[in-house]
C-alpha cells in the first residue's frame, strides 16, 4: 500500500498558496484492507474512506471506462493493480495530475516544493510555470463537468490561460451536446464557486468563448453581446468588493427580466436567497437608484415593496448589489452611493417604531385591522421624515 498526496493541494502548495483541502490516493490497497485498519467508507461511485482521525478523505486508485453521455456515465475499475499513473491520467489538468508520496509530506500536507520527488507524469509543473490550463488526455471529453471546472479555475487562477487545445475539445464537446447532460446540481454548483472567486468574469468569458454559456444559460446568453461588459464590470466589483453568493448572482442577472430569472433559477435549481434577490432586484433596482427624489412616505413604500422591515438582511444585499453596479462603472470604483446611506438610515428609523405601543393604542381607540396597519404604516412614514 502507498499513500500520496495529490490534485489541489500538490497544485496550491506549488504555487505558494494556502492548502485547505487535502486528498490523499491510495494505491495498492483493497476496501478491506482500508477497513482493517480503521478507515471509514463513505464513497457511493468509487472506494473513498475516511482516515479514523483526521477524517480527510482516501480515494483508492481507480481507473474509469464511458459508458454513457453525461457525468454520472462511468464504470469504475479501482483495484490493487491499478498503478498512480494510471490514476492521475483520468484527472481533468495537468495542473491537477501532480502527486507526491505521503512519507515525504507531513501530516498537514505540507512538503519541501525543491524536492525532485513529486510524480508527475504529464508535465504538470511545467504548465503552472506557464500558467497554462491544459488537459492531461482525451478522456477529458468524457466528463463534460470539467467544463465547468475549467471555466471556473479560470477565474480563480486569474494569471492563467486555457491552452487552445484544451478550449478546442471543449468546444468540440459542446458541439457534440455534451454539456446538455449535465444535471443542474452540478451546473449550479460550479457556477456557485466560480461566481465566488477573485475575477469570476473570467469563467463567463470561457464558457462564451467555448459556446457553453447559450446551453447551459440562454437567458444570458440572448442578452450578452448588449450587455457582456457591464455584467463582467459588476461581477468583478462585487468580487473586489468580497460581495456574498446572492449579491453576485444578482449582478450576473440584472438585465434580465424577472420571467427570464424565474426561469434560470427555476431550471439551476438556485437556492432560494439567491432567487429572491435577484428577483427582488429586477423588480425594484430603478426605484432604489432613483430613490433620492422620494420623500418619506414614497420612501416608506419602497422600504415595504421590498419586505425591508421583516427582511432587513435581504434588503441590505439589495443595497449591496446595487453599489456594486454603481461602482463597476468607470471612475466610480471607489464612490460612495448615496441611496444605500439614506436607504439604510430610513430602514432604520422606521425599524425603530414601537409598533406593539401604536397598535395597542389604536386598539384602545377602537381601531381593528387595516386601520390599525395604517397607522402603524403612519408611524413609521413620520420617523423616516425625521432622518429625511
Amino acid at each position: 500500500m502507498h499513500i500520496y498526496l495529490v490534485g489541489g493541494a500538490v497544485r496550491d502548495r506549488l504555487l505558494g498558496l494556502p492548502v485547505t483541502d487535502r486528498d490523499w490516493l491510495v494505491v495498492g490497497a483493497t476496501p478491506e484492507q482500508m477497513t482493517a485498519q480503521g478507515f471509514i467508507p463513505v464513497g457511493r461511485d468509487f472506494p473513498v474512506f475516511l482516515h479514523p482521525r483526521s477524517k480527510e478523505e482516501y480515494a483508492l486508485a481507480r481507473t474509469e471506462r464511458k459508458t454513457a453521455r453525461g457525468y454520472r456515465g462511468f464504470a469504475i475499475h479501482a483495484a490493487p493493480d491499478v498503478t498512480l499513473e494510471q490514476d492521475l491520467a483520468r484527472r481533468d489538468l495537468t495542473i491537477n495530475a501532480i502527486a507526491i508520496s505521503a512519507h515525504l509530506s507531513g501530516h498537514d500536507g505540507a512538503f519541501d516544493v525543491e524536492l525532485d520527488q513529486l510524480a508527475d507524469p504529464f508535465h504538470g509543473q511545467r504548465d503552472l510555470a506557464h500558467r497554462v490550463l491544459r488537459h492531461v488526455t482525451d478522456a477529458f471529453r468524457e466528463d463534460p463537468v470539467r467544463i465547468l471546472r475549467v471555466a471556473r479555475l479560470s477565474a480563480r487562477f486569474t494569471d492563467f490561460h486555457v491552452a487552445p487545445e484544451t478550449m478546442q475539445l471543449m468546444c468540440d464537446m459542446v458541439q457534440h451536446g455534451e454539456v446538455d447532460h449535465l444535471v443542474a446540481e452540478r451546473v449550479w454548483q460550479e457556477l456557485a464557486r466560480g461566481l465566488m472567486e477573485a475575477q469570476p468574469s473570467r469563467m463567463f468569458e470561457v464558457l462564451r468563448a467555448c459556446g457553453a454559456l447559450p446551453r447551459l444559460m440562454p437567458e444570458l446568453d440572448s442578452i450578452w453581446q448588449a450587455s457582456a461588459d457591464a455584467i463582467l464590470r459588476r461581477l468583478d466589483t462585487a468580487a473586489r468588493l468580497k460581495a456574498p453568493l446572492p449579491v453576485r448572482w444578482a449582478g450576473l442577472t440584472r438585465e434580465l427580466a424577472a420571467d427570464a430569472i424565474g426561469s434560470l433559477c427555476e431550471r439551476l435549481r438556485v437556492p432560494t436567497d439567491c432567487r429572491d434577490l435577484a428577483d427582488l432586484l429586477a423588480r425594484e433596482q430603478d426605484r432604489i437608484e432613483h430613490s433620492a427624489t422620494l420623500d418619506a412616505a414614497g420612501l416608506m413604500t419602497l422600504l415595504e415593496r421590498c419586505d425591508a422591515i421583516r427582511q432587513p438582511g435581504r434588503f441590505a444585499q439589495a443595497l449591496q448589489a446595487c453599489d456594486c453596479a454603481a461602482r463597476s462603472l468607470p471612475g466610480q470604483e471607489d464612490a460612495a452611493y448615496p441611496p444605500a446611506q439614506r436607504l439604510t438610515a430610513a430602514l432604520q428609523a422606521a425599524r425603530a417604531v414601537a409598533t406593539n405601543e401604536v397598535a395597542q393604542q389604536a386598539m384602545a381607540s377602537g381601531l381593528t385591522g387595516p386601520a390599525v396597519g395604517a397607522l402603524i404604516h403612519a408611524a413609521r412614514v413620520a420617523a423616516v421624515a425625521k432622518i429625511n
